[in-house]
């Protein structure tokens, strides 16, 4: 099982963070290297463009992919499929124009002559309004081509923001929202390894923000400290060998953890221990 991954950019180090979080260590770590081995003899990662990656997906020369939802969109491939948002690379793919061009609504712009690293998605876009531009391709530095006067507005990849204000660019419009997803090849979408990678990488995403909670407690106190614990459905209540009292574990939000505690120990808990989770299948 061959999985794409981007081979630098924002998005290669996140991608391979969250493998190997899910148990997908790479055995063989070299630097620029087109592909490695990873602790599951059964899987392989190979490493691509991101922009290219959703194509090594539909030629088969990789089974799965990992890369943003614009660069699936822009590739227009209909046999790929996507399995699951990984949740981050966030960002939104917009349409933008100069500031001081008074530019209200993305039917302002027919006529223009639009910038991007993106053609496939923004001819869609513009298609569907049905306003009329023509379209440059760019490879980068999107946002200086209005000032050059290569373009009249430009469709980029945003995050912040930041970049399109210090270009004095303004957003028109939102064409699309991103994150980096996992897609498959339909073919083999149902496939057994397919299936055990996807919950592997979801497991992990489920443990981001949660903490595990135990503690000891008196029988005659368990509920009120049902009561108080705002976990994911009930606790599970344990005997303590030799001791009268239970243990009690469960799961709660990383934000509930302050207050949670506070509450406990007012209804009695004891011993109370958070400690963090890897990896939560629900």
């Amino acid at each position: 099982m061959r999985i794409a991954v981007p081979n630098k950019g924002r998005l290669h180090d996140p991608a391979l963070d969250l493998l190997d979080r899910a148990g997908l260590h790479i055995t063989d770590g070299m630097d620029r290297q087109l592909y490695a081995y990873t602790v599951d003899p059964d899987v392989t990662f190979l490493f691509a463009r991101a922009a290219d990656i959703p194509e090594y997906v539909s030629d088969g020369a990789a089974d799965m992919g990992i890369t943003g939802y614009d660069q699936f969109r822009e590739a227009q491939v209909d046999d790929v499929v996507e399995l699951l948002d990984l949740e981050f690379g966030t960002c939104r793919l917009v349409v933008a124009s100069p500031e001081d061009d008074d530019v209200e609504s993305v039917e302002d712009l027919a006529g223009a002559t639009i910038a991007t690293e993106f053609p496939n998605v923004t001819r869609e876009y513009f298609d569907d309004r049905g306003v009329d531009v023509d379209i440059v391709e760019v490879t980068g530095a999107t946002e200086l081509t209005p000032h050059v006067e290569m373009a009249d507005a430009i469709v980029d990849i945003t995050s912040t923001g930041t970049t399109l204000a210090v270009n004095r660019l303004e957003v028109v419009d939102q064409v699309l929202s991103s994150s980096v997803r996992l897609f498959a090849h339909e073919d083999v979408a149902d496939d057994s390894k397919v299936s055990e990678v996807s919950m592997a990488l979801e497991s992990v995403l489920s443990a981001e923000d949660k903490r595990y909670l135990m503690m000891n407690a008196a029988v005659d106190d368990l509920d009120a400290i049902k009561d108080v614990i705002p976990g994911m459905g009930g606790p599970t209540v344990m005997d303590i060998d030799g001791d009268d009292r239970v243990a009690v574990h469960v799961v709660v939000d990383e934000r509930e953890v302050f207050s949670t505690i506070n509450e406990l120990k007012r209804v009695g808990a004891s011993d109370i221990l958070v400690t963090e989770i890897e990896r939560l299948v629900e």
